[in-house]
Parts: C-alpha cells; sequence; structure tokens
C-alpha cells in the first residue's frame, strides 16, 4: 500500500529548470531567479508577488531542493539560493554569505488515526535507526511503523539528522521522498506511516487531508515553543548569495526582511527574523 502511494506522488513530481541569473525579460524589465528549499517556497513566492509589483522585477522561484539551490546560486545559474539549513562542510569553502530570513520548527508527523501522541528524542531516533519497529514499542497500535525520510538533497533531512540522529546512520529501508507535500500527502493516507517536515506545512490551506503532529519531549511544535527555544526540533531558514548581489536581487531580500512580510511568514508558519530578535 505505501509503495503504491509513494509511486503515485512521485509520478505528480515535475522537473524544473532553472534559467540563468539576473537576465532582461523581452520586454526590457530585470528578472533574478531564487531556486532551493520547498520549505521556504511559500516565502520566496509570497514576496516574488509584492516585489514584482513594488519593483517591476521579474523572480523565478522554484523548490529544487536547499542543496540544489547552493549549486546553483555557486555556479552562477541563480542569484539567491533558498536552504532549510546551514551549509556543511564542503559547501563552506564556496565563498557564500548567509542571509537568515525566518525559524521553524520541524514537526514529526503521523496519521491522525495514530493514538501515539508524544515521542522522546531517543526513542524518534530509534524509530529512524530501524531500531524500533512497531509502534506498540512507544505506547501505540499493533502496527508496523512505515518510516518516511526525505532524500539527501534536502534540507530539512539535513537539519534532522544534525538535531535527532547524531552518529547514527537513517535506516536505509525507510521510504525516502524528494518533497514536503509529498512526504505529508503519504503520512495522511498511512495509518502506519511517520515523516517530518516544516511546521508551516501541517495546516496546508492546499491540501485535502489531514496530517496529526507529534510532541517532542512533551513540547509541542508552535510558533510560540519554537520562539522560546523549548521545542527540540528547530532550525533557521536562509538565503545565500555569492558576493555582491545585483540592486534588483539586494532589493528582493530587503523584502523579504522588512516588515511588510511578517504578517505572511507567519501565515506560512514560520518565524520572522525581527519577531525572535525582539523576544516577543
Amino acid at each position: 500500500m505505501l509503495k503504491r502511494l509513494i509511486s503515485g506522488v512521485a509520478s505528480g513530481v515535475l522537473a524544473v529548470s532553472l534559467c540563468a541569473c539576473s537576465s532582461s525579460t523581452s520586454a526590457g524589465s530585470t528578472s533574478i531567479t531564487v531556486a532551493g528549499s520547498t520549505t521556504c517556497l511559500p516565502i520566496a513566492e509570497i514576496a516574488s508577488e509584492g516585489y514584482q509589483t513594488s519593483s517591476g522585477t521579474s523572480v523565478l522561484v522554484s523548490g529544487l531542493g536547499s542543496s540544489a539551490g547552493i549549486e546553483a546560486v555557486s555556479n552562477g545559474t541563480a542569484d539567491i539560493a533558498t536552504s532549510s539549513r546551514d551549509l556543511n562542510g564542503d559547501e563552506k569553502d564556496l565563498g557564500l554569505t548567509p542571509i537568515v530570513i525566518a525559524h521553524d520548527g520541524i514537526a514529526v508527523i503521523v496519521n491522525e488515526d495514530n493514538p501515539v501522541d508524544n515521542l522522546s528524542v531517543d526513542q524518534l531516533r530509534d524509530i529512524y535507526a530501524g531500531k524500533i519497529t512497531n509502534w506498540r514499542e512507544v505506547g501505540g497500535d499493533d502496527l508496523p511503523i512505515q518510516i518516511i525520510n526525505r532524500d539527501e538533497a534536502s534540507g530539512t533531512r539535513e537539519a534532522f539528522r544534525t538535531i535527532v540522529m547524531g552518529k547514527t546512520p537513517f535506516d536505509r529501508s525507510a521510504a525516502v521522498l524528494s518533497g514536503t507535500g509529498q512526504v505529508r500527502d503519504v503520512v495522511s493516507r498511512s495509518r502506519g506511516a511517520i515523516g517530518y517536515i516544516s511546521l508551516g506545512f501541517v495546516k496546508s490551506k492546499y491540501a485535502t487531508t489531514q496530517v496529526k503532529p507529534l510532541s517532542v519531549e512533551h513540547v509541542e511544535p508552535s510558533e510560540k515553543t519554537v520562539s522560546s527555544g523549548g521545542y527540540p526540533i528547530s532550525r533557521d531558514l536562509y538565503f545565500f548569495v555569492k558576493g555582491k548581489p545585483s540592486d534588483a536581487a539586494q532589493g528582493y531580500i530587503d523584502y523579504v526582511l522588512s516588515e511588510k512580510m511578517d504578517r505572511q511568514i507567519r501565515e506560512a508558519g514560520f518565524i520572522p527574523v525581527d519577531h525572535t530578535k525582539e523576544g516577543e
């Protein structure tokens, strides 16, 4: 059943190609390219609409994964990379500048019919390592656990690996999906499944099905608990640029960091940078 669900979801994924950055449209107006994290996609897309209206600059946004965005900006095929993780060891030598655009919690999700409400970090690690294989081992029904993981290009996976797994390897038999929406969709339709997604995607207005976020260490994932540091699985969301951004790209970055984006960032389920700095 799970394999059929995954196959059906994956077949609907479209390949997206990147266009050359900082090009001019046929009308002579400036355009910029923003590529990377699917988690950051709502922020990038909402900002692109507002920025294009106010500046006349066309913004091409694509969600190919954090690693793909970082690669694109480092080789010059994108102006700005969006990423749901920090740079890894090799990427730190690429000469990229990080810009924190928001804060996020990673929600662990299960099917609505799953009676489990809380897991410890240790239990979560053992599930994703393949050591705990049945929900009855953590207080649930006698039902095999179906692990849903993200692919290696995912910033969400890297953040989850760093925070939860440490040096413990993932179970190699886990199902691997490339997008946040795919994880959410499969978990919503498979009673034994478990996955992890950005907090902002738990209650999506575009989804026709529901998932249940679990408490971790008895702390519910929410803006308040992420902002306070109480929720244990949280991270920053980034833009990365190489060298000095063009005027158009800098204008877009400034727009995302401005107060006019705070409401939209919160509506997407994230925490604006200024919100955290002001300690609200």
